[in-house]
């Protein structure tokens, strides 16, 4: 017998348990955290209520919390033990980014050092 998840071929297409998806609550306050940390920084810059240097650190520190509400919220990292596997394979991920972030910003810097006209030696 067909279930409302059960193909005519008698495959399970269905959900696998909640644990899975998010509820329609869990979806409305990631979207309302996501909006607060969207509204924050772009008033504080629009405002000029703070200084740039100290804008610019809030803006990413507030970034960051508004990856991780995504994160937790819209991709369902959590730490159960059934997500390890995208646990792992993110943390890989920001791994690699931040081997490409950091080392092409070394290399710029080096070569802004290097490439000054009074750094390289006249023959």
């Amino acid at each position: 017998m067909a279930t409302a998840h059960t193909t005519a071929h008698g495959h399970d297409h269905g959900h696998h348990g909640e644990g899975a998806h998010g509820s329609v609550k869990s979806y409305i306050v990631g979207f309302v955290l996501s909006v607060i940390l969207t509204a924050i920084p772009f008033g504080l810059v629009m405002s000029g209520a703070l200084p740039a240097g100290t804008a610019i650190p809030v803006c990413f520190g507030l970034g960051i919390v508004q990856i991780i509400v995504h994160l937790v919220y819209f991709l369902h990292m959590n730490s159960s033990s059934a997500r390890s596997w995208n646990m792992a394979a993110f943390l890989f991920t920001l791994l690699i980014v931040a081997i490409l972030v950091v080392g092409s910003w070394w290399v710029m810097l080096h070569l802004n050092a290097n490439m000054m006209p009074g750094a390289m030696p006249m023959e």
